[in-house]
């Protein structure tokens, strides 16, 4: 059975799509820790970030970079922070946020409740630093 990750790549569950090519997918989390807070992730199913080939992981990085950087362009922070955790979902993904502190990376503290029109407004907000 695909994992929720692939179901929004493929288009059966709607997504707040900040980027994409033949390899990756870049959306935003409904359920974020900041305004802002976008997963990245292959459209490859495999469970483990470290699992991934080192092809495919060194490309990983160099899609989410401008990513992060319009991160940082759309909300006050000191940089974007990224995480990878990988328990809630079997389907490898990091975590790109706008951070100012460690804490900011805390992802036991309560996430964020936004409406679809705040999630719209955060999305454009990101893709006009694109």
């Amino acid at each position: 059975m695909a994992t929720i990750f692939s179901r929004i790549i493929a288009g059966e569950i709607p997504s707040y799509k900040i980027a994409e090519n033949d390899h990756f997918f870049a959306f935003l989390d409904i359920f974020p820790l900041r305004e802002g807070h976008v997963l990245v992730v292959p459209k490859t199913e495999t469970d483990k970030f470290f699992d991934v080939s080192d092809a495919l992981l060194s490309e990983w990085l160099i899609f989410a970079k401008p990513i992060a950087r319009a991160i940082e362009k759309a909300f006050p922070c000191d940089r974007c922070g990224l995480s990878v955790i990988g328990l809630e979902v079997p389907h490898a993904h990091m975590h790109l946020l706008p951070i100012n502190s460690a804490n900011d990376l805390n992802f036991h503290q309560p996430k964020l409740k936004l409406t679809p029109e705040q999630l719209k407004d955060i999305q454009q907000r990101i893709l006009s630093c694109l």
